[in-house]
C-alpha cells in the first residue's frame, strides 16, 4: 500500500492553459479559455456548485490540476444524445455521476413519494434528472459518441457496484456496471484512481486494459479466480435467495479495510463482475492539496441568482474530516467514503476559512458547520499498525470502542479555539453529527462544544432507545446518551446559556418491533420532548440494514438458513404506524396510535392523564375521527 504521490505525476501538455474560473459548461466557455476540446468531460446530475463539498467539482478540479481539459454537463436534458454531445467528443472519457446523492434517495421520499423538491437544483426545482441518473446518462453518451470511454462515479455508482436490493423496484439488480454498458465503474473517494486512469489513457493505454486500479470495478468474461479473490454468491442466487444475499453482503462489507482486502468476483450470467480493494485513504497533505485547488467556492453563472438549497445549506462550512468507522448499518458512508478516517490539517483548515470570509458573499463572521461524516472524529486512527492490517471490525465503536483506537479529543479543541479567535470570526458553529460516545472521553471537549460551538441547538442521533434495535443499527446503548446530555446542559448552564439537544430517530428500523416503538415513545414522554427530526427507514442500496429489511436475516453475523428471522416492517400502514409512535403528540396519529395500542393490549395508556401517552377525545378537524373533544 504505497501508491504514487496524488499531485506527483508529470502534469498532461494542456497544463500550460491554466486553471479555469469555472470548469466550461458550453463552447462559448471552452472558447474564452483557448480550448478546442476537452479531455474529460464530466456529465453531472446535480447543478454544477464550484466547490469541494460538491463530488463532481472536487473530482474536476483534481484532473485540472494534473494539467487536463475538463469540461462540465450538469443536468442534461436525457431524452436524446444532442445535450451530451454540447461541448464536443472528450479526448479520453466520459466521467458520468449521478450527483452527491443517489438519484432515487433524491427524487422519492421513505413512502416511494415524489419529493416535491430539490436541493442540488436550481429554484430547488424538481425533476432535472431522471431516475437511475447514472445508467440513464451513461447510455446518452454511448449514444452521443460511441467510441469514448464511459467511466461511472460518485455514490450511486458505488452503492450499486455488485448486486444489491434496489428498494423502489422491491427486488435484487444486477450491478450496475453491466446496466449502464459502462467501461469502468470508480467506487469510493477515487481521486488516485481517476488520476491515474486519465495519466493511463492519455498514453494510449486501452481501458479495457486497465484493470488494476484500486477503488474501480470491471466486467470480463466469466472465469477462473485471480488468487486471494473472494468469490460472492452470483447474481442469479441472490436475486432468488434472501439467505445467499445476505451472506454477499456479509462478504462485501468484510472486505473494506483497505490493508487487507481481498479483489471481490460476482457472476452475473456468463460475465464476472471483479470488484477491486478499495482506495488507499489520502494522506493529510493530499487531502489538504485536494480541498486547496483554485475552487471559485459558487454556483456556476449560468444559473444567475436562482437558490440552491445544497449549496446555501454548506457555502459558510468547511469540511475537515472525511469517511467514517461508525459502522452504523443503516448508513452508506462507509460503503463510499470508507471506515479510515482522512483528516486536514490545522493550517489548512485555518486558510480555508480565510478563504470562505475573504471570497464568500454575504458572510457574516460566523463559520456554520467545521466536521464531516462525523464531527469529532478528526485525527482519531487505529493507534496499532500490525492490528489494523488484519482487523475487519465493520465498526471501531461498536459494541464498544476498540482499545486500540486513538480518540484523544485534545487536537480538535485546539483546532476549535484557534479558529474562534481567528480576526473578523464571530463564531464557529458545528453542525455536522457528531459521536457523544466518543465525546464522553473528554469532558474538556463537551465543555468547549457547550460554551463556544452551538448556536442553541446541536443535533445528535440515538436513533433508538431499545437495546434490540440499538444493536442492529450498531449504535450506542441509550444511557451514554443521557449522559452525554447531562454533560452538555451543565456545562451549557456554566456558560450562562440555554441551549438544547435535538435528538433524531429512526421509524420502522428493521428488527424494531410495534413494542420497540412504544417504548421509544414512552422514554419521549417520560422526558416530555415532542421530536420533529424523524426519519422513517429508506433501505439504500448495499447498506447492512437494507439487507436486513430483504432478508430478514443479520448479516452482521454469519448467516445460515435456520436463523431466527427479524421482524421488519414493510407494509406502507405498519411503517407510518412505526413513524406514529415517535410522533405521538400529533393529533393526526392519534386515532391509529389508539388502535394499535388497544391490538396490543396497552389501552392503558389511553386517557386524559399526563401517564397516558394519547388521550381518548380528537380535537376537531384532525385525525380519521373527526370528533370535538
Amino acid at each position: 500500500m504505497n501508491p504514487k504521490p496524488l499531485f506527483s505525476h508529470r502534469k498532461f501538455w494542456a497544463h500550460r492553459f491554466g486553471p479555469a474560473p469555472f470548469l466550461p459548461m458550453s463552447p462559448a466557455e471552452m472558447d474564452a479559455l483557448g480550448w478546442d476540446s476537452c479531455d474529460i468531460i464530466l456529465v453531472n446530475g446535480d447543478a454544477y456548485v464550484d466547490h469541494p463539498s460538491f463530488g463532481a467539482a472536487l473530482i474536476g478540479r483534481v484532473l485540472e490540476a494534473q494539467g487536463f481539459r475538463v469540461g462540465m454537463i450538469a443536468q442534461p436534458d436525457w431524452s436524446g444524445p444532442d445535450p451530451f454531445r454540447v461541448l464536443g467528443r472528450p479526448n479520453l472519457f466520459f466521467g458520468v455521476t449521478a450527483g452527491n446523492m443517489d438519484s432515487m434517495v433524491n427524487r422519492y421520499t421513505a413512502d416511494r413519494r415524489i419529493r416535491r423538491d430539490d436541493a442540488y437544483s436550481p429554484g430547488a426545482e424538481a425533476g432535472k434528472r431522471p431516475d437511475r441518473a447514472a445508467i440513464v446518462y451513461a447510455q446518452r453518451c454511448r449514444e452521443a459518441y460511441g467510441d469514448v470511454p464511459i467511466v461511472l462515479g460518485g455514490i450511486e455508482a458505488s452503492l450499486r457496484r455488485v448486486a444489491h436490493f434496489d428498494y423502489w423496484s422491491d427486488k435484487v439488480r444486477r450491478s450496475i456496471l453491466l446496466d449502464s454498458k459502462a467501461d469502468l465503474l470508480l467506487w469510493g473517494s477515487a481521486e488516485r484512481a481517476v488520476v491515474d486512469l486519465a495519466h493511463r489513457l492519455a498514453a494510449n493505454e486501452p481501458i479495457a486494459a486497465i484493470t488494476d486500479l484500486r477503488g474501480s470495478a470491471f466486467a470480463r468474461p466469466f472465469g477462473p479466480d485471480p488468487e486471494n479473490a473472494v468469490r460472492i454468491p452470483a447474481f442469479e442466487a441472490v436475486a432468488n435467495d434472501p439467505v445467499a444475499y445476505a451472506e454477499a453482503s456479509r462478504l462485501v462489507h468484510l472486505e473494506t479495510n483497505p490493508a487487507n482486502a481481498r479483489v471481490l468476483l460476482q457472476r452475473h450470467g456468463d460475465r464476472d463482475v471483479v470488484v477491486n480493494p478499495p482506495p488507499v485513504p489520502l494522506t493529510t497533505p493530499e487531502l489538504d492539496a485536494v480541498f486547496e485547488l483554485p475552487y471559485a467556492r459558487a454556483p456556476h453563472p449560468a444559473y444567475g441568482d436562482a437558490a440552491l438549497p445544497a449549496w446555501e445549506m454548506i457555502r459558510f462550512s468547511v469540511a475537515i474530516v472525511r469517511g467514517c468507522f461508525g459502522g452504523c448499518s443503516f448508513c452508506s458512508i462507509a460503503a463510499h467514503e470508507g471506515r479510515t478516517v482522512q483528516s486536514r490539517s490545522p493550517d489548512s483548515v485555518l486558510r480555508e476559512i480565510g478563504h470562505v470570509q475573504a471570497r464568500t458573499k454575504g458572510f457574516t463572521g460566523v463559520i456554520s458547520d467545521l466536521g464531516g461524516p462525523t464531527a469529532n472524529m478528526w485525527r482519531m486512527r487505529c493507534g496499532d499498525g500490525r492490528a489494523n492490517a488484519v482487523c475487519r471490525r465493520p465498526s471501531c465503536v461498536h459494541p464498544t470502542i476498540c482499545v486500540k483506537l486513538v480518540t484523544d479529543l485534545g487536537p480538535l479543541i485546539d483546532l476549535y479555539r484557534k479558529a474562534r479567535t481567528l480576526p473578523g470570526i464571530k463564531k464557529i458553529l458545528i453542525a455536522s453529527g457528531l459521536r457523544y460516545d466518543l465525546a464522553l472521553g473528554s469532558k474538556a471537549y463537551i465543555e468547549e462544544l457547550a460554551a463556544h460551538h452551538v448556536g442553541g441547538y446541536l443535533k445528535v442521533a440515538p436513533e433508538h432507545s431499545e437495546p434490540g434495535p440499538l444493536a442492529l443499527m450498531m449504535k450506542p446503548p441509550i444511557e451514554l446518551f443521557e449522559k452525554f446530555e447531562t454533560l452538555f446542559q451543565a456545562f451549557g448552564r456554566k456558560a450562562g446559556k440555554e441551549q438544547y439537544l435535538i435528538p433524531y430517530f429512526i421509524a420502522a428500523h428493521p428488527g424494531t418491533t410495534d413494542e420497540d416503538m412504544l417504548a421509544l415513545a414512552l422514554w419521549l414522554k417520560r422526558r416530555g420532548q415532542r421530536v420533529d427530526q424523524v426519519q422513517t427507514f429508506l433501505p439504500s442500496p448495499m447498506a447492512p440494514a437494507t439487507t436486513m429489511y430483504h432478508s430478514g436475516l443479520n448479516p452482521l453475523r454469519p448467516v445460515r438458513a435456520d436463523l431466527e428471522r427479524l421482524f421488519v416492517a414493510k407494509g406502507l400502514r405498519q411503517r407510518r404506524l412505526h413513524k406514529a409512535f415517535l410522533r405521538y403528540h400529533d393529533a393526526e396519529n392519534w386515532p391509529m396510535l389508539r388502535d394499535a395500542l388497544k391490538r396490543m393490549g396497552r389501552a392503558d395508556l389511553i386517557g386524559p392523564s399526563k401517564r397516558h401517552l394519547v388521550p381518548s377525545w380528537q380535537p376537531a378537524g384532525t385525525g380519521s375521527l373527526k370528533q370535538p373533544r
